[in-house]
């Protein structure tokens, strides 16, 4: 136990002070959870055992497959499958202890891609088919679209070509993607045609991480993978284990980090494919009665204080690490897990984060998600989708935290769909934004993103189309002179210039909106006669060299570079060097690089005068007004700058046209 009465945390922020209890309670609580787990196992690594115990497994030196699932309240259990033409009397399980069932079968009673599942009869008396809980592959039939879970052995394992370690990766760079969107023909959707043709591209760009979604199996494809059923499966749509595998090893070949979506804050409430009901009872992996359910959701909430639960839990959390060497997680929903009204409160007072309403045994699930996945992978990137803004999520545990390493910056994207639906260019306010922008816990690494996948789905809108809409559809061709297209491009660079610069410790992008893809996404549904239409990513935009996407994806190509040379993330915030709202001029510093944005609408400025800290020359290293990224070319960047001295030390002298920004670094 620590001995330590007051947690770092509090000694860090003055505020938190009458918060000392709660926050010594989280410390206690995993301290001592560990001493109770070690009095049974080894260690955290040991007791995450579900899936080499769980589940359908063949045992070579038996010559044995041996079937085991836990299901307490269970009244009886048998293997189902193509083996046994889906016999209930042919292969019972049998009840041992803790509620584990179990049965053995000859080596060629099973065979490689057999289909199975669970005949359950449950504690309801309902007899249903279940798909095994850790089952490792579970696919649809075409015709019936039923699932069934794939008995999936090997001849040998996977043979990996590249070793890589997480923690090469500093400062991530992510780029979010959807296998499933990944090619502008629904065939080429799948891990290995990514594997191919986006992860190259991705690379080309600078992004030193892909945050890969929809990976665990779910059987409404448009849950954008956030109804999840089969947790310990990846998703057949796209292809084999080892076409995923393929793909995490490709990228690695790039340097490129692979961190995936895991989804531990529900599950699908479907009794088909899920583990709703799953031993007869609504509590067997839920919590029961109407805490079990996730009312905006639709979907069912685990009880992350029943040991099974947690073990089940941690279990994936190690099995997609080392099966698939992933480099990490982006855990989502977190904000549902921390509290029991899922945050859906206004958190106007530290009491909300620490006392009210706080799922205490969610918290502890997640230390211990943490912690175990720093073991397994030194370095591995940890990122927390919380919208509450709870402190200490991406603190060390030991002070009260709850251990990952970054958190997304969920505000910002909102910020800047609010300012450009609600605001007329000539009120943008610097003051505003530059408060908006660096309004974050210090310490606490945040991910900063104009957009991610929610802006892209149907019904809403990305920055590229709040900004030019269907003008997009006419006016992109690089000889068609549009106002709204270059207003559009002008402030869509601007916009991820500064939110890349002063928004965070890391960045993320959401795939094609660095060149502003003109359509939403929309998955093959009832509602739209099951079209693939808008289930793609139209590369062909930015191939074609007549179109003027491929300005915006220059420009994001040179921002991720010049931040990836100079570190620039990898840094304490900016220092604000110049705010001055009836300018609409911006000026700040950051790893030593001087940042100028002009957001003026109309107005240019001639000899405007930037204070910085060091005298000397300055050079041009980005400017948005190019030609390349779809500038007017006003700017000379072979120019060297040279500073003045005025009476408040010394300044800069640049010309700044409207609706541009600068990037100045010293010359030595």
């Amino acid at each position: 136990m620590s001995e330590n009465p007051v947690p770092v945390l509090i000694k860090n922020d003055p505020w938190l002070v009458d918060q000392t209890d709660a926050v010594r309670f989280r410390i206690d609580n995993y301290e001592t959870h560990l001493e109770d787990l070690k009095s049974q196992y080894s260690n955290l690594y040991d007791y995450a055992d579900s899936h080499l115990n769980l589940g359908i497994h063949y045992l070579p030196d038996q010559e044995t497959w041996i079937v085991r699932e836990w299901a307490p309240e269970a009244k009886s259990i048998s293997l189902v499958g193509d083996f046994n033409e889906w016999d209930g009397e042919d292969s019972p399980l049998e009840k041992g202890e803790h509620g584990i069932w179990e049965a053995r079968l000859e080596a060629d009673c099973l065979k490689h891609e057999d289909k199975v599942k669970l005949r359950i009869h449950g504690a309801d008396n309902s007899v249903r088919d279940r798909i095994p809980s850790v089952i490792r592959r579970a696919v649809q039939d075409p015709h019936t679209h039923d699932y069934a879970g794939q008995v999936w052995s090997h001849s040998e394992t996977y043979p990996w070509q590249h070793d890589f370690d997480p923690s090469s990766i500093t400062t991530p760079l992510i780029y979010e993607a959807h296998t499933g969107i990944a090619g502008e023909d629904p065939r080429l959707h799948t891990y290995l045609e990514f594997a191919e043709n986006i992860i190259p591209y991705i690379a080309s760009l600078g992004y030193n991480t892909i945050q890969l979604m929809a990976v665990q199996e779910h059987p409404y494809y448009g849950s954008f993978g956030y109804h999840v059923s089969n947790f310990f499966a990846p998703s057949s749509r796209f292809g084999t284990p080892e076409d995923l595998k393929h793909l995490v090893d490709t990228a690695h070949s790039y340097g490129i980090a692979v961190i995936m979506d895991i989804v531990h804050s529900h599950a699908v409430k479907n009794l088909a494919e899920g583990l709703n009901e799953f031993d007869g009872t609504d509590h067997q992996y839920f919590h029961g009665g109407g805490k079990g359910d996730h009312p905006q959701w639709d979907s069912k909430c685990f009880d992350y204080g029943k040991p099974e639960v947690r073990k089940f839990l941690l279990s994936n959390v190690r099995y997609w690490l080392e099966e698939f060497r992933f480099d990490g997680f982006r855990f989502d929903g977190i904000t549902s897990m921390l509290y029991d009204h899922h945050g859906n409160i206004a958190f106007d007072h530290y009491d909300k984060y620490f006392k009210d309403g706080v799922d205490n045994d969610a918290i502890l699930y997640l230390q211990l998600a943490t912690t175990l996945a720093k073991q397994i992978r030194p370095g591995a990137i940890i990122v927390a989708e919380d919208m509450s803004g709870m402190p200490g999520l991406c603190r060390p545990i030991e002070e009260g935290g709850i251990g990952f390493t970054h958190r997304l910056a969920m505000g910002l994207p909102d910020y800047w769909i609010k300012l450009l639906k609600h605001k007329q260019d000539e009120d943008w306010n610097t003051d505003e934004i530059w408060g908006t922008l660096t309004n974050r816990r210090h310490g606490e690494p945040n991910i900063s993103y104009t957009e991610s996948h929610d802006q892209a789905l149907v019904g809403d809108k990305t920055l590229a189309f709040w900004l030019m809409d269907q003008d997009m559809y006419w006016h992109m061709a690089k000889n068609d002179e549009s106002l709204v297209i270059d207003r559009g491009i002008a402030l869509h660079k601007i916009i991820r210039l500064l939110t890349f610069a002063l928004g965070g410790e890391a960045y993320l992008t959401f795939m094609g909106n660095e060149f502003g893809h003109p359509e939403w996404l929309d998955f093959p549904r009832e509602g739209n006669g099951w079209s693939y239409h808008y289930c793609r990513r139209q590369w062909s935009l930015i191939e074609n060299k007549e179109l003027k996407y491929e300005y915006l994806a220059e420009f994001d190509r040179q921002m991720i570079t010049l931040g990836k040379r100079s570190d620039l993330l990898n840094s304490p915030q900016a220092h604000q060097l110049w705010s001055h709202n009836g300018d609409k001029i911006i000026a700040f510093e950051r790893r030593h690089l001087i940042t100028v944005v002009n957001i003026h609408p109309t107005q240019s400025f001639t000899d405007y005068h930037i204070p910085v800290k060091e005298a000397g020359s300055y050079k041009i290293i980005l400017d948005s007004d190019a030609p390349e990224t779809g500038g007017h070319n006003r700017i000379d960047a072979s120019v060297d700058y040279q500073t003045k001295e005025t009476e408040h030390g010394p300044a800069l002298s640049l010309y700044l046209p409207n609706r541009t920004a600068l990037i100045l670094k010293k010359v030595k």
